[in-house]
């Protein structure tokens, strides 16, 4: 049986992956836009590994091989882990015109492509519950 520190990180690692989708989806459609049409899956993946359009989203691939990494292990996971990786999320996933690198590419996709703001909120929810398996169950409050 899952610890519920391995459960919050499954379900974080489950939304960061359909968000990165989303993310990588909304990217392309800009490369082709306004570089050149991709013409297949190992072209796409080439521009992922290669190309510096979608470096950014290249950060977002590593939280989530960390996440795999910590799932994978031995060792439970910790309570402390799964909260380190899910604040590392959550500082992650800031939109801001100002920010580092990805909260700036971030910040551009929500302006380019509405799908992308609807793909953060889904990943808020999802935070919300991460957070929500934290909880002792019991009585809610009143």
């Amino acid at each position: 049986m899952n610890s519920p520190a391995a459960s919050r990180l499954s379900a974080l690692r489950d939304g960061l992956l359909h968000l990165h989708k989303k993310l990588l989806d909304s990217e392309r459609a800009a490369y082709e836009h306004d570089v050149s049409k991709i013409h297949s899956s190992g072209h796409l993946l080439e521009l992922v590994l290669n190309d510096p359009a979608f470096a950014w989203l290249r950060e977002l691939s590593q939280l989530v091989v960390v996440i795999d990494e910590a799932l994978d292990a031995e060792e439970p996971v910790s309570p402390a882990e799964a909260d380190r990786l899910i604040a590392r999320a959550r500082g992650l996933l800031t939109a801001s015109e100002t920010g580092d690198e990805f909260q700036r590419r971030y910040y551009e996709a929500f302006q380019r492509d509405p799908g992308t703001v609807i793909a953060h909120g889904e990943m808020m929810k999802v935070f919300g519950a991460v957070d929500g398996l934290t909880r002792a169950p019991g009585p809610a409050p009143s």
